[in-house]
């Protein structure tokens, strides 16, 4: 067999790692008699997608010590009932961080929703004041995805300064702050990066000059070997569930990156799954972790 040429960037080791670290800390802030990081999730409806990421978060907080509450609501609650509890939750004093599980039925405005959360509780870092924040460079609750994808590229030490970044995909969660997060004066950071999407011009060219290229498109195997340059960094954010005959569950979860093609011509891949997703729950972690410590907002 040939040696590969790639390295896995392996999200599920970094985040094990990650994990270890936190209830570590958490072990020595209950130690010395510290306050426990407590963090709520709110989760509508029953959508098959949600209930799994909300399971994993909750397993998550088991793991590392955290308390957690999970508040379960159906598909028909209205606005005004949500609203009414992120409100309780804002005033609830034992309660550090909560995220509101995204997507909502059509018939609650996801804006307000996430405008009504006070931002130093929004550990999704969804709130325009973190948002806002982040994007000039302060402290702040970053989105979990791009904040998990960070760590990656630091715990590898993949060389970001001066590189040409390329994000595919420009959504509030994903695309957009991830570029602003590339360009900053930091590490991982100082790149020149450019946004593709889906109204882009020349997206084969674009995509072949990156020597790092961030894919959030939510496209199945969108990517091809001829879209990607020798060497690149490719972080795959696309997590795509196909009807699968393969697996017990029924669906596989498919990247963006069509990976047994692209990935000979990488140096560093994410696979999926098992590469930014684990990133991304540990990264909620994280700033629940600096919610419980009011690390970032005293």
């Amino acid at each position: 067999m040939e040696e590969k040429s790639y390295q896995l960037l392996d999200g599920k080791a970094v985040s094990a790692q990650m994990k270890r670290e936190m209830a570590e800390e958490v072990a020595q802030i209950q130690a010395a008699g510290g306050k426990v990081p407590h963090l709520a999730a709110i989760l509508v409806g029953h959508d098959g997608g949600s209930e799994t990421y909300v399971a994993a978060k909750v397993k998550a907080c088991a793991e590392i010590g955290f308390k957690s509450t999970l508040i379960r609501y159906e598909a028909d609650v209205t606005e005004e009932e949500l609203l009414r509890k992120v409100d309780e939750l804002n005033h609830d004093d034992d309660i550090d961080g909560f995220i509101v599980q995204l997507p909502l039925p059509k018939h609650i405005s996801e804006q307000k929703v996430i405008e009504a959360i006070d931002y130093r509780k929004d550990v999704d870092g969804f709130h325009p004041i973190n948002v806002g924040r982040m994007s000039i460079g302060l402290p702040c609750f970053v989105s979990a995805t791009p904040a998990g994808i960070l760590e990656l590229l630091k715990r590898y030490q993949i060389e970001t300064q001066g590189k040409h970044c390329v994000v595919l995909g420009r959504s509030n969660i994903v695309g957009k702050p991830m570029a602003t997060l590339m360009m900053q004066k930091a590490y991982p950071g100082n790149c020149t990066v450019t946004v593709c999407h889906s109204r882009s011009e020349n997206l084969q060219e674009m995509c072949r000059m990156a020597d790092i290229l961030i894919v959030a498109l939510g496209v199945p195997e969108f990517v091809k070997a001829d879209m990607v340059k020798e060497g690149a960094v490719v972080v795959d954010v696309g997590t795509t569930r196909l009807p699968s005959s393969k697996t017990k569950s029924g669906f596989k979860l498919t990247g963006d990156v069509k990976f047994d093609e692209v990935a000979p011509k990488c140096s560093y891949i994410t696979p999926v799954p098992g590469g930014v997703g684990p990133m991304t729950i540990i990264s909620l972690m994280r700033n629940t972790l600096l919610a419980g410590k009011k690390a970032i907002y005293r």
